[in-house]
């Protein structure tokens, strides 16, 4: 079972890195196929890890073959990328590590590979200098493709080593408590009882609650009742930034996975919310995590950048236009994002966030207010982009996130408050005089 599994990890990269799959598509998948929640675990981290390695584990690769793997053979490059990573980064003792890597060939047909398989992983093991990297190119000794660390050094100059080094990091597990069903008092005693460490940060949002260490959420207190939601704090804010109201008709555009639409029905349970998203299977998704907490709203597969699919004319008191973007600030949950990105990808995301902007703001009424945010820390697709659509629409302008606060945009950077990285910008459309 060990070895199926290395070869099962190795799979996955390889669909990952040479065919463009989504590791949140495959690896589910995949650990079906495996009953002991160990070997599941274990999966996902070996999947990840090579991941956050790759670059290295490659540079180290070259200096031990004469060329890499092609063809039919190319997932057995990433199995030795596999057996590298076990024996620099996993607590795996090397004799196991080795063993069930060579063996692990076999489940990939490559018997005649098991004897450079087991060569290359012996001279890691002996030449530990190999993983100096002091002289290797800025993508190898950051993990990062070049194409995003050239944008986040121009971009920001005094921070992107501090983006980068987040980026290489576990993301943590946040939960935010539903308070329809559970207050946030019950819940936080309910977890003291079990014995599950947690803390509460973020002294304004106290239903944000940051676990000691990340756990299946099944388990915990109230999963089944909906007492509660996965979310990270920086996903947080968005509903507590558009501040919905009760009797107020809202569109949640974008809206999958429904995390957000959730939270906006927790601030306002009487309000009307209509969540679009273009995808009609991650529509299934919303559908059970928003029944799940109990709550209730219309939900719609269409296009948001074609009001003329779903709107009927009625306009919105708000809009959440969580759009489709690089997904550069959530790297450390997805640590594939940043070889599924390429740099062209950049233009072509922003030009659809523009189109879907446009679209959506004739359903905003005036006096109504509109919260633009993206998972993303590259201008483009954030600052540039607003500020392009405020220089285009005589009717928007920008007000503060909060009450409390001026700002009317926020660049919250991976690792930052332990959150993703994330970009909020509040706009209102001006009342017709």
């Amino acid at each position: 079972m060990s070895a199926n599994l290395r070869a099962t990890a190795a799979t996955l990269c390889y669909q990952v890195v040479d065919q463009g799959k989504s590791l949140s598509d495959v690896l589910p998948k995949a650990q079906l196929l495996f009953i002991n929640p160990a070997d599941k675990a274990l999966l996902q981290e070996m999947c990840f890890g090579l991941m956050r390695q790759l670059p290295q584990l490659d540079f180290v690769c070259q200096q031990l073959m004469s060329k890499p793997l092609v063809k039919q053979l190319r997932p057995l490059q990433f199995l030795i990328y596999l057996g590298i990573y076990q024996l620099k980064f996993l607590r795996i003792p090397d004799h196991a590590a080795v063993g069930e890597t060579v063996e692990a060939a076999r489940y990939l047909k490559g018997q005649s590979m098991t004897k450079l398989i087991n060569g290359v992983l012996r001279s890691v093991q002996r030449q530990p200098e190999l993983f100096e990297f002091a002289d290797a190119p800025l993508s190898v000794q950051t993990n990062h493709p070049s194409w995003l660390v050239q944008a986040l050094q121009q971009a920001y100059p005094q921070q992107w080593l501090e983006i980068i080094a987040a980026n290489q990091q576990k993301a943590p597990l946040w939960l935010r408590v539903n308070t329809k069903r559970c207050s946030v008092e019950k819940f936080t005693a309910d977890l003291t009882a079990m014995e599950i460490g947690f803390s509460q940060p973020v002294p304004e949002m106290p239903q944000a609650i940051l676990l000691d260490k990340a756990c299946d959420v099944t388990i915990l207190p109230g999963y089944v009742w909906g007492f509660f939601a996965v979310q990270d704090l920086a996903a947080q804010y968005a509903a507590v930034f558009l501040a919905p109201e009760n009797g107020e008709l809202i569109l949640d555009a974008c809206c999958a996975p429904g995390g957000k639409t959730g939270h906006l029905l927790e601030l306002a349970p009487e309000a009307r919310v209509l969540a679009l998203d273009k995808d009609p299977a991650r529509l299934v998704r919303v559908r059970e995590n928003l029944a799940r907490l109990g709550h209730e709203a219309i939900i719609k597969a269409a296009d948001a950048a074609e009001p003329g699919q779903w709107w009927d004319g009625q306009l919105f008191d708000r809009i959440l236009l969580d759009v489709p973007c690089s997904a550069t600030g959530v790297i450390r949950r997805h640590p594939d994002i940043r070889w599924l990105r390429k740099k062209p990808d950049i233009a072509a995301l922003a030009l659809l966030q523009q189109q879907i902007l446009a679209a959506v703001w004739p359903t905003l009424k005036p006096g109504g207010v509109l919260l633009y945010a993206t998972c993303s820390v590259l201008p483009e697709e954030n600052q540039l982009q607003v500020q392009r659509f405020l220089d285009a629409q005589p009717d928007a302008q920008a007000i503060p996130l909060r009450a409390s606060h001026t700002a009317s945009e926020w660049q919250l950077f991976p690792g930052q408050s332990q959150a993703d990285g994330f970009f909020y910008a509040k706009l209102q459309k001006k009342a017709i005089a």
